[in-house]
């Protein structure tokens, strides 16, 4: 991979926060931050697809850079989806509304496998033209590229949908391990091209996002996952970028998940940050972790509970985290007032840094 021309962007504190240093404010982002809360994004929206979004890099654009001109968050993350790449390499599948990702045929067997295609570069042409485009909008703000984890996006080809169980997934995984770590070897391929193809377009960081490795038990997850998460972060480790490891419902998994190679892990509100770094162990930079309803209950309470989560993350940094960014601990609920999300912002980027 040809190393590009990186903007720089070194008192960025997102970056600051991500690579161990001391950044000159609290970084916040938060995942979702574009989205249905935002009414500029259903005017944009309307009557477009979401995939349809995702491949129209002046729309892509824009609705990345919604969020950095509302709320003046520290980072904006590439406007995609998790099957981005799936489609872009060929896989029959499409968004629908109010159920999520559905695949046409989906992938049961080792012959399903061996017919998976792979991505080629150009076919995410489209995602890089808008990285280009952001870059070029975005003046310090970085920005941060995204991808799903392998076992996410093998859990929909499998289930051929979203899955409250997993059944189908953890059949295949348990029963017929050798066309599991096949089918997880393919995803990790496209998975590897889609971030290489937004880090070659200047990206300044990357996150890889596992919705559902919170199904699984630790031992499962070190067994058929694991590995190929790894390989995902240890072949982009020459780009010299923060590599962002985040799940959801993982908690039980975060000591595994800190040894799949990311810089920075991300928490969910489930377990505090204090117990974070216990997991996760010192070294690395801890994301998190506002539970995102608590943007529902008023100033008050929020304000309470983002200076006790800004008092956990000075702890652990003192306990060896490398850094903290504040997110939440998923992503921005779609009725979230915006007026809400911008008043949280400003908040934290009152709090005083940690002695």
């Amino acid at each position: 991979m040809s190393t590009p021309t990186r903007r720089r962007l070194s008192d960025a504190p997102f970056l600051a926060a991500a690579t161990g240093g001391t950044p000159n404010r609290r970084p916040v982002w938060f995942m979702r931050q574009a989205g249905r809360s935002l009414p500029e994004y259903r005017e944009v929206r309307a009557g477009v697809g979401m995939l349809e979004s995702c491949f129209d890099p002046e729309l892509l654009c824009e609705i990345t850079l919604q969020p950095v001109r509302r709320h003046g968050v520290d980072a904006a993350i590439l406007f995609s989806d998790i099957v981005v790449p799936l489609k872009a390499a060929g896989i029959d599948l499409d968004i629908v509304p109010g159920v999520g990702p559905v695949i046409a045929k989906p992938v049961r067997t080792a012959d399903d496998v061996r017919a998976l295609p792979r991505l080629r570069r150009e076919e995410v042409g489209a995602v890089v033209d808008g990285v280009r485009l952001l870059l070029d909008e975005l003046g310090d703000t970085p920005l941060i590229g995204f991808a799903g984890a392998p076992f996410t996006l093998a859990s929909y080809l499998v289930e051929g949908g979203p899955s409250k169980n997993h059944e189908r997934t953890k059949a295949m995984m348990l029963a017929d391990s050798d066309t599991w770590h096949t089918l997880l070897g393919v995803l990790t391929d496209i998975t590897i091209e889609f971030l290489r193809a937004q880090l070659g377009a200047g990206v300044d960081a990357v996150q890889l996002f596992d919705s559902w490795a919170g199904a699984l038990s630790l031992a499962q997850y070190r067994e058929f996952v694991l590995p190929h998460s790894a390989r995902v972060f240890a072949e982009l480790a020459a780009a010299g970028v923060p590599r962002i490891h985040f799940g959801v419902g993982t908690g039980e998994l975060l000591g595994a998940m800190g040894e799949a190679g990311a810089d920075v892990v991300g928490v969910d509100w489930r377990v505090p940050l204090t117990d974070a770094v216990r997991r996760v162990g010192a070294g690395k930079a801890l994301q998190g972790n506002l539970d995102p309803a608590v943007l529902f209950a008023g100033p008050a309470v929020i304000e309470r509970e983002v200076r006790r989560i800004a008092h956990e993350a000075d702890e652990a940094i003192a306990m060896g985290a490398t850094g903290h960014i504040f997110n939440l601990g998923h992503g921005v609920l779609p009725q979230t007032d915006p007026g809400a999300i911008t008043a949280t912002v400003e908040l934290i980027h009152g709090l005083p840094l940690p002695l």
